[in-house]
């Protein structure tokens, strides 16, 4: 073992140390838990109704591999205790919005779904928002399909003539004079006529549309018999807008409430969540999320369902929950089942126990009925969210699968293709530079034709004056091969170079004659889109004549992309720094010592530019040299460019 793992696993042991007497000191309470790794950085929050039991339970007992993942990073943990579920429900919500733990579920750009709005002002517009706030103003949605809230606006728009504007115009504009606004800039537009087109779209959102296509359609019929064509295919265009916006309905209740469904599965570590929102009874859309989890299923799910209603005023009448698992000897499944299957009725009652927290927790918060129906057309409706949800993730595994088994055919082709024999490992480079500045190259390696991002490598090129590609591949290619053979490494069944024959022939030079080893040595050609236009193999090279449709091409294609994307970020990092140390460095007084204290400090060149004499002095920089720093930056800043 090495002196750093020695020292790894001293401080290993001595945070597992700490873990355990913090264990010993856990309240029977409840409230929220912070995991931390060795860099104090926030990896996991939750939640637990007893602080203690939940805690305890990540360090004890078996797990599966994501689990052990996760605690395989805790060095430390912290807590805070609340005075009830609902609290801790709160507040791990908002730990998570604040610190985007890696291993907890976060909705992302899931959590700012469009809604539709009305604002509430004396001529109200019509607009869709990502954020919503107490303002008086009336939401509708969520939208899980933005277009499809874009598209019912814009037919909106067309049907009910509402301001457009944000700021009132002096005079009247395009939308007045095509029949989208009553023009309240220029004319009296009264409150009632207001109040009325609100009332519209307020019916039409709420699931009202079908009556008002009936509306329409009569116009459109009257239209037609008096011969007013224009308008009829007008008022036609707008009922197939109503048809294409609004979904088909799959479920229709008749208690006509406003509810939204949720259902998940897991499996192989993923989780996916399908939520059926239904307006007036009716389903009118669909969305699903699919996220790895790392924790106990069904408080990862609740982590879920608490960021979709996080700071979100436009809630439905009712949200139906599915059960808590109970874990029997076969599988997980809803305690009704279990009860009668004879499961422990421990068991039993603790999922029960379990569903009533979680209700009461989320009604207490978000003031909504919420049910965990256990029969009848209510758990029909949560059966078909799981349904969905254990669908998108078995279509998720079976994309997996044919992308695999795709892959594996590839790799097998493409040795054939070539004359070759197997390909494994490829190893595959690129160079990159701006007219010869900061040259830089980058090395990806693909395994049966997936990336090995461990054994990435980058270089700086040290031997090369100006933009010299065919040089620039020799000193890479001796400095990667002569590594390999100092080092005993694995050597690759092919190498991919990025370029046609003078790149090809450089690095067959360099192998064969200054090494000898003989690996087979092939470029990617790109055409004039710089796309992979064609593979060339040997010396003198010639074309291969793979199909640019074949899994095979696709393989190369990507792994061209792959390295292309490491090798530019690569140079763009060296560039960024290359120009922090020259503005700095330029500087008297200046050397390497000072110029990483001040980047640490103020953070970039631009903030050192807009600080203050004083704010230098904390750095032990006296104001004369402070002075010159700040001129200096200011004035390159400030210099033209010819």
């Amino acid at each position: 073992m090495s002196e750093n793992e020695h020292e790894d696993a001293g401080v290993r042991e001595q945070s597992l140390e700490v873990i355990r007497h913090k264990l010993s000191l856990l309240p029977d309470k409840p409230g929220c838990y912070i995991m931390k790794n060795r860099e104090g950085t926030i990896i996991y929050v939750g939640k637990a109704k007893v602080l203690k039991n939940r805690v305890r339970s990540y360090f004890t007992g078996s797990h599966s591999a994501k689990t052990q993942k996760l605690v395989s990073e805790i060095r430390d943990f912290e807590y805070i205790i609340t005075s009830s579920n609902m609290e801790a429900l709160i507040l791990e919500c908002n730990l998570i919005k604040q610190h985007h733990p890696r291993y907890n579920v976060l909705l992302k750009d899931d959590k700012t779904f469009p809604y539709i709005k009305i604002t509430h002002e004396e001529q109200p517009r019509l607009e869709v928002t990502r954020r919503v706030f107490k303002d008086k103003g009336k939401y509708f949605g969520p939208y899980p399909n933005a277009f499809a809230a874009q598209q019912t606006k814009k037919l909106l728009d067309r049907l009910y003539p509402l301001r457009k504007c944000k700021t009132m115009p002096e005079k009247v504009c395009l939308y007045y004079h095509i029949g989208q606004c009553l023009a309240p800039c220029e004319f009296d537009v009264s409150a009632e006529t207001n109040e009325r087109m609100v009332q519209e779209i307020s019916r039409f959102l709420n699931g009202g549309h079908d009556v008002i296509k009936e509306e329409l359609t009569a116009k459109m019929l009257a239209a037609a018999e008096e011969l007013n064509f224009e308008r009829a295919k007008e008022l036609r265009d707008h009922i197939m807008n109503i048809d294409a916006v609004m979904e088909k309905q799959k479920i229709t209740t008749a208690d006509a409430l406003d509810r939204d469904v949720f259902g998940y599965a897991v499996d192989k570590g993923w989780m996916a969540v399908h939520i059926q929102y239904m307006r007036q009874g009716k389903l009118i859309e669909r969305h699903v999320s699919l996220f790895p989890y790392y924790g106990d299923e069904y408080n990862d799910f609740i982590t879920y369902v608490t960021q979709v209603y996080s700071d979100n005023p436009a809630l439905p009448k009712e949200i139906f929950l599915p059960p808590v698992p109970v874990q029997s000897s076969d599988a997980p499944a809803p305690a009704a089942e279990v009860a009668e299957a004879g499961a422990p009725t421990q068991a039993v009652a603790q999922a029960e126990a379990e569903e009533k927290d979680v209700r009461e927790a989320l009604e207490s918060w978000l003031k909504v009925k919420v049910h965990i129906p256990q029969r009848g057309l209510k758990k029909q409706m949560v059966d078909m969210a799981r349904d969905n949800a254990r669908n998108a993730l078995d279509e998720k595994f079976r994309l997996v699968e044919r992308d695999e088994r795709r892959t594996t055919k590839a790799v097998e082709n493409l040795g054939e293709w070539l004359g070759t024999g197997t390909i494994r490992r490829i190893e595959a480079f690129d160079n990159s530079n701006i007219q010869g500045t900061n040259p830089v190259s980058a090395m990806v390696v693909f395994v049966d034709g997936r990336p090995d991002r461990k054994e990435y490598r980058k270089y700086k090129v040290k031997t090369v004056v100006g933009p010299d590609d065919y040089e620039t591949m020799r000193e890479v290619i001796r400095r990667r091969y002569e590594r390999v053979l100092k080092d005993n490494l694995t050597l690759p069944d092919l190498i991919v170079v990025d370029g046609g024959k003078g790149q090809i022939s450089a690095a067959v030079d360099v192998l064969e004659n200054e090494l000898g080893l003989f690996i087979p040595i092939c470029g990617l050609v790109k055409d004039a889109k710089h796309k992979t236009a064609q593979l060339m193999i040997g010396d003198p090279a010639e074309v291969v004549p793979l199909p640019r449709d074949s899994q095979e091409f696709y393989l190369l294609q990507r792994i061209q992309d792959e390295v292309h994307r490491f090798a530019i970020t690569f140079h763009r990092e060296t560039r960024a720094k290359s120009m922090i140390a020259s503005q700095l460095d330029a500087i008297p007084g200046i050397g390497e010592k000072r110029r990483k204290a001040l980047l640490k400090h103020f953070g970039s060149v631009r903030k050192i530019k807009e600080a203050e004499v004083h704010d230098f002095k904390p750095l032990g920089i006296g104001e004369k040299l402070a002075s010159e720093i700040l001129k200096a930056l200011q004035g390159e800043a400030a210099a033209p460019q010819e």
